[in-house]
């Protein structure tokens, strides 16, 4: 990993020109209630630059009089604070983990600041000012602003797309992490097919996935687990997971385990009571196949919303001829979201897949699903696969999702 990010940041340098520089930010933890504070998620672009996932932690990267400097600041250690919170990464740790030298602390990151914007005449500073609504902050958002309001000659721009267009092309080091995650999926998988029984609660059979995790020592979800019971499957987003799963109900378990905060994200669908009908199957093998379809679409230089258009007029014939619509657009009725969505550091990553052409290194989910809320049937079957020149590869391969297998396995 230390390689990984060394290559990571010589790439911002890349794009340095010489009196310019580039700042980064792990972020800090964000309070909850009383003297509670939710768990702290280290920025995914702080860590694609320097392995580390402490809080409060800062990357400075400068390109200036023909040289760069690399800077990490950390907390201070305080042995009083210590005794209640834990230790805070040191400095030895630190240098093993990223590679950085030069190691400073954040209580002396201002004066340093300060002391090389003017020495070496920096001129434009880099932040990854990643910003999806008009009411989102962060630690850059918010040093950006300071740096414009006291330096209103530097020129503060936008790092995130770049490191954004990067991430979508996966090093062979975040490929065996996906796989390790979606190894570790699996198990959690075929234990809540194993133990899901009619009359258990969604939650109870999510208990089973938990546990698998744990036990491998994971401690980082990818997101949050939907299991869901009937009609809740064709609920897309659904996270209640409280409701009690009736005979002949599907289950749909959209789940993923995180290895080194890289993200599995599978979903397989199964009968509460081991078997499927013959209704049921019959329109999980139109899913199945739409699965197998995409899949086999797949390779570099393929358009990506064509992925989405070929389903949905797979999709208009199957459902045509099982009398379930009469014409294409009714296909939006039983399936209206995306087939595909990039995967990596965080399980929607980052990156403009939609805007052109899938590239050799991208992973994508393969997620075609059918929502049939009259007959309580949701049916959503999602693998992760890694894009090739010639076609893709599927890391997901190995977890069982035909019928008949599904039924065998769970006998």
């Amino acid at each position: 990993m230390k390689e990984f990010v060394k290559q990571n940041r010589e790439y911002v340098f890349n794009i340095l020109n010489d009196g310019e520089a580039a700042l980064f930010f792990s972020g800090g933890l964000v309070k909850k209630t009383g003297d509670e504070d939710y768990p702290f998620l280290v920025n995914r672009n702080f860590y694609y630059m320097t392995g580390l996932r402490d809080k409060n932690l800062i990357l400075y990267l400068e390109k200036a009089k023909g040289a760069t400097r690399q800077v990490l600041f950390l907390e201070r250690p305080d042995p009083e604070k210590e005794k209640w919170v834990g230790e805070v990464i040191k400095e030895t740790e630190a240098k093993a983990l990223s590679g950085i030298e030069c190691i400073k602390y954040t209580d002396g990151f201002n004066e340093e600041i300060e002391d090389s914007l003017f020495k070496n005449r920096i001129g434009a500073v880099y932040l990854d000012m990643e910003k999806r609504r008009f009411s989102d902050s962060s630690q850059a958002l918010l040093f950006g602003e300071f740096l414009k309001k006291r330096y209103p000659y530097i020129d503060v721009r936008d790092i995130y797309p770049a490191v954004s267009d990067r991430r979508t092309i996966k090093a062979e080091a975040e490929i065996e992490n996906i796989k390790k995650a979606v190894e570790i999926t699996k198990k959690g998988i075929y234990s809540m097919m194993k133990n899901v029984k009619p009359g258990m609660y969604e939650y109870e059979v999510e208990a089973y996935f938990d546990f698998e995790l744990k036990k491998a020592g994971v401690f980082d979800k990818a997101f949050s687990s939907i299991v869901a019971g009937g009609i809740n499957g064709t609920v897309l987003h659904y996270s209640r997971n409280n409701c009690l799963i009736k005979e002949n109900s599907l289950v749909l378990c959209d789940v993923g385990a995180a290895w080194n905060l890289y993200s599995g994200d599978i979903t397989r669908t199964f009968p509460a009571n081991g078997k499927f009908t013959q209704r049921q199957k019959d329109i999980y093998n139109i899913v199945l196949e739409g699965n197998y379809l995409i899949q086999d679409m797949i390779k570099e230089g393929i358009p990506f919303k064509s992925l989405n258009e070929s389903l949905k007029d797979y999709y208009a014939e199957e459902l045509k001829t099982i009398g379930l619509i009469k014409e294409k657009d009714e296909v939006s009725k039983y399936y209206w979201h995306g087939i595909s969505h990039l995967l990596g550091l965080e399980t929607h990553d980052v990156g403009r897949h939609n805007e052109g052409l899938l590239k050799a290194g991208m992973v994508l989910t393969v997620e075609p699903g059918l929502y049939i809320a009259e007959e309580e049937i949701g049916i959503r079957i999602e693998d992760d696969v890694a894009v090739t020149k010639d076609g893709c590869v599927n890391l997901s391969a190995d977890i069982i999702k035909k019928p008949e297998d599904i039924e065998n396995f769970m006998l």
